[in-house]
């Protein structure tokens, strides 16, 4: 994938839309769900995925190759999203996305299956952004440290040390909510 999206941007940067377009099918979904995962708005979620999708349109030029085009990608993704938080002056991320109706036979694993992600949810949620950012990146987005510390600009060490931060406090959380229910 990434010699092909590399492949892709130098395409794009010289008005391929063809290659644009192959380009936006190859990394729509994933870009889209970062986003998503931070707002509780498909709606704003689509505004800005058309943000970062115009932004790679305008900048493909200036990819420099110092990083895989997923990881820039992200980048964008992570910016534009900030930049949406402090225009609407708003603190903190929201993981929560609106329930869907299932319509498949409830059975006991389901039910275990959907307390432990409420319970990892809520975890999630009571992480500071910055802890709750690295590991999704890490463990949902399946980015590397080096990727999400180009994609958020800051040091690999600061990445490595928010994701151990945010496992251990994960851990006691987890285990205290588990701990509840038995």
């Amino acid at each position: 994938m990434s010699s092909d999206a590399a492949f892709l941007i130098t395409q794009v940067a010289s008005g391929d839309k063809a290659a644009f377009s192959a380009l936006y099918r190859e990394f729509e979904r994933p870009v889209y769900r970062f986003i998503a995962s931070k707002l509780n708005d498909p709606f704003e979620a689509n505004d800005i995925l058309h943000e970062v999708f115009m932004e790679v349109w305008r900048s493909a030029g200036k990819f420099e190759g110092r990083s895989t085009v997923k990881t820039w990608l992200f980048g964008i993704a992570y910016r534009k999203t900030m930049d949406r938080f402090r225009k609407s002056a708003r603190v903190s991320l929201v993981d929560e996305v609106p329930e869907e109706v299932d319509d498949t036979v409830d059975t006991f694993g389901d039910v275990a299956a959907a307390q432990e992600a409420g319970h990892v949810r809520f975890c999630l949620d009571e992480l500071k952004a910055e802890h709750r950012l690295a590991v999704e990146m890490a463990f949902f987005e399946d980015l590397s440290y080096r990727e999400i510390a180009v994609a958020t600009d800051v040091p690999e060490g600061t990445v490595k040390t928010r994701v151990f931060h945010a496992k251990k406090l994960l851990m006691r959380c987890l285990s205290g909510r588990i701990g509840e229910r038995t």
